[in-house]
């Protein structure tokens, strides 16, 4: 039996709360740390005239560093609950902006983007998910689904709010409005929002978090689970220059990208009724496959564009669902007496995984000689993570 982490009936109204909290501060800090950069990476590169992949290191290589110190996060979610952790993850992420803002050297810059890894630690998916999975227990699906419904969405908001921002105030000037806007919104919804009583551990179970990371099936899964996010996300990045080496306009390529967001969200919509129809094992093989499969047909077909666009939709649907499979993948798999932790093992090296994924998509299109070769590549990786997945179930 695991520990029943369920909140005690009473409490409907903060279980909202934390729900609504999580869905504002989700979008605000994708938007604001994630999606904001790709905006004004150009005018960075230009006014300062620093190259695009050393500025794009630094952003990289805060990915890595949120992987890394989300193992040490989750442990203390577990003991301590979210509401401190994320509280003071909003407040390094305004440091770290303003920090961006004043950078006058590359090596400031790149120092600014650590801390900016510290601060996403704190305030990305991985806290919130925590959260929910511990107050929401045996609902958790829902929660689960609700927040990373209006992340997704994070993109859709704040690309075009930042370029509006960027043309009248410079990158400089946006990242401190931006640095405001997140120090007014997140700090204090974080600290009011989140002060539910942080449902104690009852008794401990087989699965204690030693135990399980030298498993085996933890560790078939982190691969799979890694390899998978490899595939998924150097499919995002290199999914425009594959679609104009297909004969599209670049802002053609850029529609059907953004309409693969239209899919993201569409496929987490059903994410609650797959997961209640299927076991853990066959829902993971099947999302895990037929991101392959839309994947390598990506890469071999083609044309016409309508069809490249129905597959970049398709391509959103399962990503927008992986998201989802990674989320419930410690609870569904060792319960959720200590999500955090495990889902720190779980996250780091997906997360490295994803931050190399750009790059390793366009040395993979050196290479072949082209993004057609390069998909057909990512989504023969999919499917061996489809197939390693089948063994990281315990018994």
């Amino acid at each position: 039996m695991h520990a029943d982490t369920t909140v005690r009936p009473g409490t409907d109204a903060g279980l909202r709360r934390v729900l609504i909290v999580l869905c504002i501060t989700e979008i605000i800090s994708w938007g604001v740390l994630y999606y904001a950069f790709p905006v004004l990476l150009p005018t960075i590169s230009t006014r300062t005239g620093w190259s695009f992949a050393a500025i794009t290191a630094g952003f990289s290589a805060s990915q890595i560093v949120a992987g890394l110190v989300g193992v040490p996060v989750g442990r203390l979610l577990d003991r301590h609950g979210p509401r401190l952790i994320m509280t003071i993850g909003s407040v390094l992420a305004v440091l770290a902006l303003l920090a961006l803002a004043t950078a006058r050297s590359l090596v400031w810059f790149s120092a600014a983007w650590l801390l900016a890894g510290v601060a996403m630690a704190g305030v990305f998916y991985a806290p919130a998910f925590a959260a929910l999975t511990r107050w929401y227990g045996a609902r958790r699906v829902a929660a689960l689904t609700a927040v990373t419904l209006i992340g997704g969405l994070a993109s859709t908001v704040f690309a075009p709010l930042t370029a509006v921002l960027n043309d009248h105030l410079d990158w400089r000037g946006t990242y401190v409005v931006l640095a405001g806007f997140l120090a007014a919104t997140t700090v204090p919804l974080h600290l009011w929002g989140l002060r539910l009583p942080w449902p104690a551990i009852e008794h401990e179970t087989a699965h204690t978090p030693s135990v399980v990371a030298r498993s085996r099936p933890l560790l078939v899964l982190v691969v799979a689970m890694s390899l998978a996010a490899f595939s998924v996300y150097a499919v995002v990045i290199n999914l425009v220059p594959l679609l104009t080496e297909r004969g599209m306009t670049t802002s053609a390529a850029a529609v059907a990208l953004g309409l693969g967001g239209v899919g993201q969200v569409l496929g987490r919509l059903g994410y609650a009724r797959l997961s209640a129809r299927t076991s853990v094992r066959a829902r993971t093989l099947m999302i895990l496959v037929a991101s392959a499969v839309v994947t390598i047909l990506l890469g071999v077909v083609p044309g016409p564009a309508l069809l490249l666009i129905a597959g970049s939709v398709l391509a959103g649907v399962t990503r927008g669902i992986f998201t989802l499979v990674q989320a419930t993948a410690i609870t569904d798999r060792w319960g959720s007496v200590h999500y955090g932790q495990l889902n720190g093992l779980l996250t780091a090296p997906v997360m490295l995984t994803a931050a190399v994924a750009p790059w390793a998509g366009s040395a993979l299109a050196a290479v072949l000689g082209g993004y057609p070769a390069v998909f057909v590549v990512l989504g023969l990786i999919g499917v061996l993570a489809a197939a390693l997945s089948t063994a990281s179930v315990p018994r």
